[in-house]
C-alpha cells in the first residue's frame, strides 16, 4: 500500500519526501485555508516540485460538472502531475467521466460508502478516497466500508484505486492496508507516529550502550 501525505503545509511535505515513503500529496481547501495560503496555483506548483513523481491531488469547490471541468482543466495546466479532486455527487460523477475520457487523473472525494465507490469506478475514478475516521464519527465501521469496496474494485477489475482518507492514527494505517486499500493519506504527525516503537526505542539505546561499553573495553590497555 502506498502512502500519500494529507497536508498543505509546505514544511511538513518536504520533510515527509525527504523521509522517502510517501507517493503524493492530497490536499483541501481546509488544509490550504489553515496554512493560510492565498496563492493556490504558487502553492500547488511549490507542493508538485517537492513531490515530482507522484499525483497531487487538487480539489475543485464550484457545484455542476461545467464549472467542475473548467476548474479541473486549470489545475492540470499548474504541473503534469496535478489529479483533479472531484465530489461524490452527481454533477461531479459527470465531470470525472469527462476528466477520464480525457485522460484527466481524479481523486473522488467524500466517499462514505460502497454503492457511492461503485458509482465512482462506472465514471471513471483514479482514486476513491474512501473516509474512515468520519464514518467512525456517526457509529459506523470505516474500515468495513474499506474493505467492502476492495472487494468490490478487485471482484469486477476496475481500474480506480481505493484510497483510504481521514485517517486518525496509525492503527487506521494498519487496518487500511490489512483491508486491501491500494493507498492511504495520512496527516503527517501519523506518519511520524508510525516510526515509534517502545521496543525499538529500548533496542537503539541498549545497542548504543553496548557499543559505548565494547570501545571502552578496546581502550583499556593489556
Amino acid at each position: 500500500m502506498q502512502l500519500f501525505v494529507d497536508t498543505a503545509n509546505l514544511d511538513e511535505i518536504q520533510a515527509a519526501a525527504a523521509l522517502g515513503v510517501i507517493s503524493g500529496v492530497t490536499t483541501n481547501p481546509t488544509l490550504l485555508a489553515k496554512n493560510n495560503h492565498g496563492d493556490v496555483k504558487s502553492v500547488i506548483q511549490q507542493i508538485a516540485k517537492l513531490v515530482p513523481h507522484g499525483p497531487i491531488s487538487v480539489e475543485c469547490v464550484t457545484d455542476d460538472a461545467e464549472s467542475m471541468i473548467r476548474e479541473g482543466e486549470t489545475f492540470v495546466t499548474w504541473s503534469d502531475n496535478i489529479a483533479v479532486k472531484v465530489p461524490m455527487t452527481v454533477e461531479g460523477m459527470k465531470a470525472v467521466h469527462h476528466f477520464s475520457n480525457n485522460g484527466i487523473k481524479t481523486n473522488v472525494t467524500l466517499v462514505f460508502s460502497a454503492n457511492q465507490a461503485l458509482l465512482a469506478a462506472n465514471a471513471g475514478a483514479t482514486f476513491i478516497s474512501s473516509f474512515v475516521g468520519r464514518v467512525d464519527d456517526i457509529g459506523f465501521d470505516g474500515i468495513g466500508i474499506i474493505r467492502e469496496v476492495a472487494e468490490i474494485i478487485e471482484l469486477h477489475s476496475f481500474n480506480s484505486q481505493v484510497l483510504a482518507a481521514s485517517i486518525r492514527h496509525p492503527l487506521h494505517v494498519t487496518q487500511s492496508a490489512a483491508a486491501g486499500a491500494h493507498i492511504a493519506t495520512i496527516p503527517f504527525k501519523v506518519i511520524k507516529q508510525m516510526y515509534d516503537h517502545p521496543l525499538t526505542e529500548k533496542g537503539v539505546a541498549s545497542f548504543k550502550a553496548d557499543w559505548d561499553q565494547l570501545q571502552k573495553s578496546n581502550l583499556t590497555p593489556a
